[in-house]
């Protein structure tokens, strides 16, 4: 099981809080450190000390670490025009040396739009702008060096564009979509992703989810235009502790009144993240995104990695 970090930055951190994370991260074994893509917290705490930008995070993290991969979870398509995000995510590539995976999706959280003055569109042309961008960027991404890239779609037309600059992943980053929904989102993945990740949900809606995906994938003939299988992947809230009290009080930030929909959270022991891991791993996870909510919390990051990531290793 391939074992990622999720952590979200608009609760309040700044990028040192986010780059002292991420490099124990690295140091603990983990696969990768992704970060949410939001502008505002989603409680009634403003999230001091303000939001960071996800994609200059992450581009400062690519020259502060060497191995980890570094990502998105995800990158909202309300925020960024699909032309300079694709050159902001092939520089942050580049930077890194190959390490970016790029998640997006449609965006969903209003408030942080209202606050910042980005346009929020109805839910349907939500998903129709993110689908013309997954085709835009693929395309920008595809097109070969000294060739000209051009999409007319009805909310985005490039024409003429020299498409640069090249990521070092060709050909291109891997590419997450992932989410709840149950038409557009799996058949989004089955043409265009590289990993359909199912956030924070019980095993068996996350096992339903992988049914609807699948059954994409076969609808739209992945197999037979020759792209490899999705991988799929969990998202998995957790609050573990060495005790009942220590994870109770990890936990304290999961009651709080959010605008999050309803999570299936891991609130126990080592050991009983390692069976739960192994639930999603029987359903056919093969990675696993674990969200801590408490950046500054590194005893909780040090605890997974010395006593969850063994365990797994030895069982694989």
């Amino acid at each position: 099981m391939r074992v990622c970090v999720f952590v979200e930055p608009h609760r309040g951190a700044t990028y040192d809080d986010q780059l002292r994370f991420a490099r124990l991260a690295e140091d603990g074994g983990f696969e990768a450190f992704f970060r949410a893509d939001h502008y505002q917290a989603m409680g009634e705490d403003l999230g001091l000390p303000g939001p960071t930008d996800a994609w200059l995070t992450l581009a400062g993290l690519a020259r502060e670490t060497s191995r980890i991969r570094l990502g998105t979870l995800m990158t909202s398509a309300t925020f960024r025009l699909p032309g300079p995000l694709a050159v902001m995510v092939a520089q942050v590539d580049q930077m890194s040396g190959g390490r970016v995976e790029f998640g997006i999706g449609a965006g969903w959280y209003e408030r942080e739009h209202i606050s910042y003055g980005i346009p929020f569109p109805p839910r349907g042309e939500r998903f129709d702008r993110l689908e013309e961008q997954l085709a835009i960027l693929t395309g920008l991404w595809s097109t070969p060096v000294g060739e000209r890239f051009t999409y007319r779609g009805d909310h985005y037309q490039l024409v003429d564009s020299p498409a640069l600059p090249k990521p070092v992943q060709a050909p291109h980053p891997p590419i997450i979509v992932g989410g709840r929904g149950p038409k557009r989102t799996p058949e989004l993945a089955a043409r265009y992703a590289d990993e359909f990740n199912m956030p924070f949900k019980s095993v068996a809606e996350t096992a339903e989810a992988y049914e609807r995906v699948l059954e994409a994938c076969d609808r739209f003939g992945r197999a037979a235009a020759g792209k490899a299988p999705l991988v799929l992947s969990a998202g998995i809230v957790v609050a573990i502790g060495r005790n009942d009290a220590e994870a109770q009080r990890r936990a304290a930030p999961l009651h709080e009144k959010s605008a999050l929909p309803p999570e299936d959270p891991l609130v126990g022991s080592p050991a009983q993240l390692v069976e739960r891991i192994g639930q999603f791993a029987e359903i056919g996870a093969t990675r696993v995104h674990l969200r801590l909510t408490e950046i500054s919390d590194l005893d909780h990051l040090e605890l997974i990695a010395n006593e969850v990531l063994p365990q797994l290793k030895s069982a694989a």
